[in-house]
């Protein structure tokens, strides 16, 4: 038997392939994105360390003001990945060590771990950016609701499979529009809620045996509460896949609306009129008018569409534990998300701002269309005391002439006389005036006051309603800011207290 020889493994990290595919790009990600929130998260653990006991008053003090020189240094600029520290974390943590000694320095990484420390950095970046979504999406939203209430009366035509259907109001289908906007931004601020919430403490999953106070954390970092369960702390994904579930939901939403003013904008119906400003031309047609950016926003939403479907897909199969499927790659991934969406409110509030009716062109459809013709029937049963199949019958009659030649709006009248005396054997009590009223969009929409109709009692109702649920949203976020903004001053004080450096 002979022996077998013996394998050295003399290689030795990072792999040059691994730091230029993986290293490399989370290094530089952590520069440019995380490293405000991992040196908040130093300093808040820092003077939480020093509060519970867990280090003396002496260590706490000058671990303090070295970080406080650190962040004052070049070291959180971005810069090249040599290899010299696995990452961003382990760099700080050299240069503090390299300030106070190896063993104060890794004392202030007593009672956390990566695991809690990573999902509390990329919860306090996701805030912020869902702060500014929210921000945007409420200015849209109050220019979506001042629009309705300038265009309450704008008469347009709505349509249903792609045909026209019944003429409403600009200002109520941009009040529609707007209810589907509220509810977006609501699903939003709701799952900030789930960020809202600091896991700290947690550790790499079962907590600590150290003192540690979560709760103090969660305070000085301006979380709301520390979450509950610390396995769930760090392997929970809700507080990722909610947010970017509901901002695909927004941007799905408010797709179908660009799809309606592209639609609408077409020369063939040209109901809405977009301003000059946002108009381009052809290099070679000198006719063509070319809204463009109601072109730029469907592909816009559809890619922050796709952009935030990717971070909740990339959740999908994976273990319910720590894992880098949840991490800084697909983190900041998701953050182009909120970055397109944000392209798409500042957008779409700028046309609805300059868009207007095209009035002569609505009336011309309608009358084409014969899309008053409903009211025609119901009036028919108010008024005539007929039934309303029988007015349904006569209200068909007067449809197929329209669509013969006839405009309901101009020259139906004579026909709608020969049908009602034929069906209703006898001469209809309507004269030419009131046969016009009765098919004119202005009392079609007029006499729908019911609950959420076009009418004007009912429109200025909703509305209220609207600016009301907007004024709420407008107080949570300011709440949140201001709760945050208490936060960051106590550990402000707090951190200055130790470090010497006035906060």
């Amino acid at each position: 038997m002979t022996d077998r020889p013996t394998s050295t493994d003399t290689t030795t990290f990072p792999d040059p392939v691994y730091a230029r595919t993986v290293l490399a790009p989370l290094y530089g990600h952590a520069k440019t994105v995380f490293a405000e929130p991992l040196m908040r998260i130093n300093r808040a653990h820092c003077v939480m360390l020093a509060e519970t006991g867990i280090l003396a008053g002496d260590e706490a003090r000058q671990i303090a003001s070295a970080l406080a020189a650190i962040e004052a240094s070049d070291i959180l600029a971005p810069s090249p990945y040599t290899g010299a520290h696995e990452d961003l974390f382990f760099e700080v943590e050299g240069a503090l060590k390299a300030r106070v000694g190896n063993e104060l320095g890794g004392k202030l990484h007593t009672g956390r771990s990566r695991n809690d420390l990573d999902h509390a950095i990329f919860r306090l970046r996701l805030k912020a950016v869902i702060d500014a979504m929210l921000d945007v999406a409420r200015t849209t939203a109050w220019t979506m609701l001042d629009a309705a209430r300038a265009n309450k009366g704008e008469i347009i035509v709505a349509y249903t499979h792609g045909q026209p259907a019944q003429p409403t109001t600009y200002g109520h289908y941009l009040a529609g529009a707007l209810e589907t906007l509220l509810a977006d931004i609501g699903r939003l601020d709701a799952a900030r809620a789930l960020v809202d919430r600091s896991p700290m403490g947690a550790a790499a999953i079962t907590t600590t045996g150290f003192p540690v106070d979560r709760a103090r954390m969660a305070g000085l970092l301006g979380f709301a509460e520390p979450t509950l369960n610390s396995y769930a702390s760090i392997a929970g994904v809700d507080y990722v896949t909610a947010p970017y579930s509901a901002l695909a939901l927004m941007m799905l939403h408010l797709g179908r609306v660009v799809q309606d003013l592209q639609f609408w904008t077409s020369f063939e119906v040209g109901q809405l009129y977009v301003a000059n400003s946002l108009v381009q031309i052809s290099s070679i047609m000198p006719q063509k008018r070319n809204p463009v950016p109601i072109e730029h926003m469907r592909h816009l939403a559809s890619t922050a569409l796709g952009q935030a479907e990717t971070v909740v897909r990339t959740m999908h199969n994976t273990p319910f534990t720590d894992m880098n499927d949840s991490e800084a790659e697909v983190q900041v991934t998701g953050l182009a998300a909120f970055a397109t969406a944000g392209r798409v409110l500042d957008l779409l509030a700028a046309v609805l701002g300059g868009a207007r009716v095209e009035p002569e062109n609505v009336r011309r459809n309608i009358d084409r269309s014969c899309i008053t013709i409903t009211e025609l029937a119901d009036t028919l049963v108010r008024d005539e005391g007929l039934s309303f199949r029988e007015g349904h019958e006569i209200a068909s009659a007067v449809a197929t002439a329209v669509v013969a030649g006839k405009g309901v709006l101009s020259d139906a009248y004579p026909a709608f006389a020969a049908a009602f005396e034929r069906l209703a054997g006898r001469p209809s009590r309507l004269d030419e005036d009131a046969f016009r009223a009765a098919v004119g969009p202005e009392h079609f929409v007029a006499v729908r006051e019911r609950h959420g109709g076009p009418g004007p009692a009912a429109m200025a109702a909703a509305l209220e309603t609207y600016r009301a649920r907007l004024g709420a949203l407008e107080e949570a976020a300011v709440h949140h800011a201001e709760r945050e903004a208490v936060a960051a001053a106590a550990l402000s004080e707090a951190f200055g207290a130790l470090s010497g450096a006035g906060g």
